[in-house]
Formats: structure tokens, C-alpha cells, sequence
């Protein structure tokens, strides 16, 4: 095989992958005209349609889909490979991808790879922040982020973070003359501002516990937000009880502008933990990023 036909078949995993021209050729840093001119050249050598393309959407043939079926474990075994050879660096280099959630990213991710990145230059580090479950494996990050309880299977999981609590909250304007809640029960006469989940697109569910007894309350109110900043923010003016993880608002309990409320009904649970594939090898700069971000208690 020549050198620029496997350059070709990994511009066509990557177009598959993305499904778009300029989607790919974006991650690969080219331009469009040549991403679209090395297909042809592949498919014509190959005498096959490998692609699909219409004016909103490109998807491979079933030729197409056998090729990436041959591809993609070989290509993810020279990918290992390339990485393995990293050890014999006297510094550590290669790229991590991961995905997370903003609060993770901010609280825990983040702290973790500022100082490791200052300290080994040669370690690239990307993060991308998503509000729903992701598919590390489809989508070709290194590792994800999640809590405990939302892991998915098959993965190695370590903790990198303490236990965490939840808080409901209100403002003392939103409170004052009306009856605090004393059980999750009773937040069904109050005005409750929702979470949108962005993966099953419905309403959070509020979780409570104490004494080993689960309640899950599907809250009502005049407002509902895909974004914990803005739910903050109608907490603060007024318009009602939030729920949300107490790291969002310890400043604001704190100074008194929000006031906790079934606060025995908040157990600690377990936190976030970085969680990877199985059967992948870690590199050494995946290993560098894990060691960084292990939680060790404390």
C-alpha cells in the first residue's frame, strides 16, 4: 500500500465518522476540496462507492460500512502502537480527549490539567463539555467524566472526586410567609424551577434520601432551564426552590441570599469518576492525565 493511500482511508473513516465534509476536514486541518478530491482518488482506484452524498448529509455505502469495519480496529491498533512509543521520550507527549460535564470541568477537570500541562509541555489536552451522556468509544475520546451512578459498562472507572451532596434552595423573599417544606412531599405547594435533561429531553426528577429511604419528586413551576446558571439566578430574584449540587451555590448559602431547606433529606453520594475502555491501552500521557486527577481522600 502506498503512503498516500492510507492517508486516503483515514480521511474516509474521518468523513464517516463526522459525517460531513467540512466537519472532517476541519479535524484533520485540510481543506474541503482536497478531503473531497482524495475520496475520489480512493474510491476510483477501488472501483467502489464508499460514499453516499446528498446536499444535507454524506453516510457510507454498504461497501463503505465494510471498509470501516476493517479499518477502525486496525487503525486504533496503530494509534496504540504510536502511543506505546512515546515511553521511550525523555518527556511524555500524545493527545487526551475527554468528555465531561461543566461542573465537572470546572471543579475538578480543570484545576488538575492546569497544573499538568504547565508541567509537561509535551502532553495535549482536549476537553469537551457535554450536557448528555456521550458514547466515548462512537466518538473517539480517550475517557469520560460522569458520577457514579451514570457510569457506563465495561469501562475502568477511578474516583477523582469526594462525595457529593445535593441543595434545595430557595431565597429568603421567595420563603418568607409561606410554610417551609418538611418533607420532599410538601414541595407540591410550592413554586419549583425545573432542569431540562438534554439526553432524554425531560425533567429532572428531584432525589432525596435519609434513613436509606429514596424519594424521587417530579417538581412543578412557572420556569424551567437546560442551564444550572440561569436556575441559580431565578433562585436568587425570587421565583422559587432550586435543586441543584451545593458546590453551585456554597457562596451564595454562605452570605445568606440563599437559604437551605430539606437539608436531612440530602445524603452524599458518590462523585465523578473518570471512566475509560476495557480493552484500550492506556498511553503514557493518558496515564500522566489519570494519576493527575486520582482522588486519594483528604
Amino acid at each position: 500500500m502506498r503512503r498516500e493511500e492510507l492517508g486516503s482511508l483515514a480521511m474516509f473513516l474521518a468523513v464517516a465518522d463526522e459525517g460531513s465534509f467540512t466537519k472532517a476536514a476541519g479535524k484533520l486541518g485540510i481543506s474541503q476540496s482536497a478531503l473531497s478530491h482524495s475520496l475520489r482518488r480512493l474510491e476510483a482506484r477501488l472501483g467502489l462507492r464508499l460514499l453516499t452524498r446528498t446536499t444535507r448529509s454524506v453516510a457510507p455505502t454498504l461497501a463503505g460500512e465494510r471498509l470501516i469495519e476493517t479499518l477502525r480496529p486496525a487503525l486504533e491498533d496503530i494509534d496504540q502502537k504510536l502511543a506505546a512509543l512515546t515511553e521511550l521520550r525523555e518527556r511524555p507527549a500524545g493527545t487526551v480527549r475527554i468528555t465531561t460535564s461543566s461542573h465537572a470541568a470546572y471543579t475538578v477537570l480543570w484545576p488538575a490539567i492546569d497544573r499538568l500541562t504547565a508541567e509537561n509541555p509535551d502532553i495535549n489536552v482536549e476537553i469537551n463539555i457535554e450536557g448528555g451522556l456521550v458514547d466515548i468509544v462512537a466518538e473517539r475520546y480517550d475517557a469520560g467524566i460522569r458520577l457514579g451512578e451514570r457510569l457506563e459498562q465495561d469501562m475502568i472507572a477511578v474516583p477523582i472526586s469526594p462525595r457529593l451532596r445535593m441543595a434545595a434552595v430557595a431565597s429568603p423573599s421567595y420563603l418568607s410567609g409561606k410554610t417551609i417544606p418538611e418533607t420532599p412531599y410538601d414541595l407540591a405547594r410550592h413554586n419549583c424551577i425545573n432542569l431540562r435533561l438534554p439526553t432524554s429531553g425531560g425533567l429532572y426528577a428531584w432525589e432525596f434520601e435519609r434513613d436509606g429511604k429514596e424519594i424521587r419528586v417530579k417538581t412543578q413551576g412557572q420556569l424551567v432551564f437546560n442551564d444550572i446558571n440561569l436556575i441559580v439566578e431565578a433562585a436568587l430574584t425570587g421565583h422559587g426552590i432550586a435543586f441543584m449540587l451545593e458546590d453551585h451555590i456554597k457562596d451564595h448559602l454562605s452570605s445568606g441570599t440563599l437559604v437551605r431547606i430539606l437539608e436531612d433529606w440530602c445524603e452524599p453520594f458518590d462523585g465523578y469518576y473518570l471512566y475509560y475502555p476495557s480493552r484500550r491501552q492506556p498511553s503514557p500521557a493518558f496515564t500522566l492525565v489519570l494519576d493527575a486527577l486520582r482522588y486519594r481522600g483528604g
